[in-house]
């Protein structure tokens, strides 16, 4: 096994997955652009937690039917860009597996996510400015809803995909 920290992240449904992997295709700086675009919920649980976290994961996607959320529009990372996303539900299951993993979270993880896609990252401020004006216009407000939940390994740069998990239950939240 790994010593290497996992990623949880949240599925986009796939049509948006599309729409931002196409714009991260074209505006993240190519040499840093390893992943495809991502709802990151936990940066680095510790590697040995693997197989509870992935229970813990099991254990959600089977109990609760996909979650609402809602794109708003563009939001300024400020050496960067990204879709700015609003989910209570989806922090409210975040604070679920945070609380199952007290204790074992990084200083970064121990608080709320921004919920967000990254498209443009390292850049400089007026070149995320820039792609800030010039998305506004054309990134609309609508509703979705998160198709899963998914585990990763960071290597360092790319992520081994460890477990695409659907959201199959149907309690709603």
């Amino acid at each position: 096994m790994s010593d290497r920290p996992l990623i949880v992240t949240a599925q986009l449904p796939h049509e948006l997955q599309a729409r931002a992997n196409a714009l991260r295709q074209e505006h993240f700086p190519p040499e840093r652009n390893y992943l495809d675009a991502h709802v990151t919920l936990f940066h680095a649980i510790p590697a040995q937690c693997e197989d509870e976290l992935k229970r813990c994961v099991k254990s959600i996607v089977g109990e609760f039917a996909p979650v609402c959320a809602r794109l708003l529009g563009v939001m300024s990372l400020g050496g960067g860009t990204a879709l700015k996303l609003e989910s209570p539900a989806m922090l409210d299951l975040r604070d679920h597996i945070a609380d199952r993993f007290h204790g074992m979270l990084t200083q970064q993880d121990q608080h709320k996510p921004r919920l967000h896609v990254t498209v443009q990252n390292k850049v400089s401020s007026r070149a995320a400015k820039a792609l800030q004006a010039q998305l506004t216009p054309q990134i609309d407000a609508q509703d979705f809803a998160f198709r899963g939940l998914a585990i990763w390994r960071y290597l360092g740069g790319p992520w081994e995909a460890l477990g695409d998990y659907a959201f199959r239950g149907k309690q709603v939240i």
